[in-house]
């Protein structure tokens, strides 16, 4: 019997968060071979969104840059590997621009550019994660995990408090000419949610920070992920695709479940800094 969309989504969705919560906790080697795997993953479809079969020895530099990136920042973090050895991914970095005088044409050259902002957009923020992930020599992914499942209670929130309030003819929408569905409803739903998560974590203890630092976390992660989301989608809208890719059923690509963390746990991280509590 075919699976309606609803439970391909729904059993995808618990799938998706088993296997990141493991990612997250279990073991360094595992963390580090699930992320470089979605950095690999959402690398690639935005150079494939963006640029097609064009240019394509440029875009395996790309991915071998911010694979390689994130994979020596891991080394140097989780096994005290010499941070030198990250100048191993300017490598092929550094071989785009030889490349390009291999071109037998120049036409569509300017979009070559692509291939630098994924690696900003995508890359970079990945590459940054192992340095989230120890606490001295032992490694805890808790403080990580805790910004996604907030993230993942403003998702849920935004969609729940969306539906039920912001689809009727009167609701304005958050942002009609980039997302036509979401509405300032879900905006304020997800936000409250994100700010519940992150008041009910720090009486867990997974966020060790005062509690006023906490609600204006969840107030920056709530915002900062409606911004990844948003921005996101005017990728998707300038490229014309309706999704990033299909590698989760129901769900579309890899850069789609994670446009939010893009954008906000980055900022997230610039607060905490900011505060000396990072």
């Amino acid at each position: 019997m075919k699976l309606s969309n609803f439970w391909i989504r729904t059993l995808t969705g618990i799938l998706f968060l088993v296997i990141m919560v493991f990612g997250l906790i279990w073991d360094r080697t595992l963390f580090g071979a699930l992320f470089v795997i979605i950095l690999w993953v959402a690398l690639q479809e935005f150079y494939t969104m963006a640029l097609g079969k064009r240019f394509l020895l440029q875009q395996k530099l790309g991915l071998a840059a911010g694979a390689l990136a994130f994979i020596f920042v891991a080394c140097h973090c989780f096994y005290g590997w010499d941070l030198r050895f990250l100048t191993i991914a300017l490598i092929p970095l550094l071989l785009i621009p030889v490349s390009c005088l291999l071109l037998p044409s120049r036409e569509g050259f300017g979009d070559l550019t692509y291939i630098y902002a994924g690696l900003l957009y995508i890359a970079l923020p990945i590459s940054l994660s192992p340095l989230l992930m120890m606490d001295g020599d032992v490694f805890d992914g808790w403080f990580l995990l805790s910004l996604f499942i907030m993230i993942w209670c403003s998702d849920v929130g935004a969609y729940c408090i969306g539906t039920a309030f912001g689809q009727k003819p009167t609701s304005r929408k958050l942002a009609p000419s980039i997302s036509p569905k979401k509405s300032w409803w879900g905006f304020w739903g997800g936000l409250f949610f994100c700010v519940g998560a992150a008041v009910g974590l720090h009486f867990l203890t997974w966020l060790p920070f005062p509690l006023i630092h906490c609600i204006v976390l969840g107030l920056i992660v709530g915002a900062g992920g409606v911004c990844g989301d948003l921005f996101e989608s005017i990728w998707k809208r300038h490229f014309g695709v309706k999704d990033s890719g299909n590698c989760i059923p129901g769900h579309g690509g890899m850069l789609d479940r994670f446009d939010s963390s893009l954008v906000a746990i980055p900022m997230a991280c610039v607060y905490l800094s900011l505060f000396g509590l990072l």
